[in-house]
């Protein structure tokens, strides 16, 4: 298999199949790893901007174009995350790669289709659905969702109605409109990273407040799990689920990360 075909089999993003989705190898327990297959990583300049080279040889996407992005910067550091891997190639510990990867072959080309989607999100927007008991889970979602939808309301017009418990309220067109209106100067690359951001939150208003920076990690990630939160400190630790938690905010910071490399022209 040549380094390209390689490169689109590690990140088969274009069928958005992950690798614990993959069937395990014969006679393992576990998903296959591709062994390394380069030794040196490094970032270049190419036509379209910055790629990463390995051995020499740009890495191109699974949909087979050049995976170039538009910052040195990004480039320099999604080249570490090729340098870093040992024997074998880990997808799951190269979340910019990921992330240039999705924004290129499944944003670019579908871009109408990923704003409404993201939009969509709004629509049942987490922070519009509280908690009717008790009434301290009631004040601290208050307290922490309240001050979001203001912000979405004064910058954007972005007006979201609330409800009590989970029967569906159903948001004015306006309001999901200016919503949309908010994303169309955003390029496919913040696109991509807007999409994670609000599907890890759960909420559309959380990943627009990171995009834009009216929160930072620790903001967005204690907004979007204020309820898990709370119920870890009712019910006690749950190691499975700080598990489960700690990755989704790992995944959030470097969805972060990848939103400051976009705006480094370093």
């Amino acid at each position: 298999m040549s380094g390209e075909e390689e490169t689109a089999a590690i990140f088969d993003l274009a069928r958005n199949r992950t690798l614990d989705e993959q069937p395990p190898h014969p006679g393992r327990d576990g998903p296959r790893l591709p062994k390394r297959f380069y030794k040196e990583a490094q970032a270049g300049e190419v036509e379209g901007g910055y790629a990463i080279l390995l051995d020499g040889r740009a890495v191109k996407t699974p949909s087979k174009q050049v995976l170039a992005v538009p910052y040195a910067a990004l480039a320099r550091a999604m080249a570490a995350e090729w340098a870093g891997q040992g024997e074998y190639i880990d997808p799951r510990s190269m979340w910019l790669t990921k992330l240039a990867n999705t924004a290129l072959d499944l944003v670019k080309p579908r871009r109408a289709a990923v704003i409404a989607e993201i939009v969509n999100f709004a629509g049942t927007d987490l922070l519009c659905y509280r908690a009717e008991a008790p009434d301290a889970l009631v004040a601290r979602q208050a307290a922490e969702w309240e001050p979001l939808l203001a912000w979405a309301a004064k910058a954007h017009g972005i007006r979201l109605k609330v409800t009590t418990g989970i029967v569906h309220v159903a948001q004015d067109d306006a309001a999901l409109a200016a919503y949309g209106r908010a994303l169309e100067g955003l390029d496919h690359f913040r696109l991509a990273a807007l999409h994670n951001a609000v599907t890890l939150t759960g909420s559309a208003v959380i990943g627009l407040a990171l995009l834009e920076r009216r929160l930072d990690v620790a903001g967005a990630f204690a907004a979007a799990h204020l309820d898990e939160t709370w119920q870890m400190e009712i019910s006690g630790r749950d190691a499975e689920e700080e598990a489960r938690l700690a990755r989704r905010r790992a995944e959030l910071g470097e969805t972060s990360r990848f939103l400051d490399l976009l705006s480094d022209v370093t």
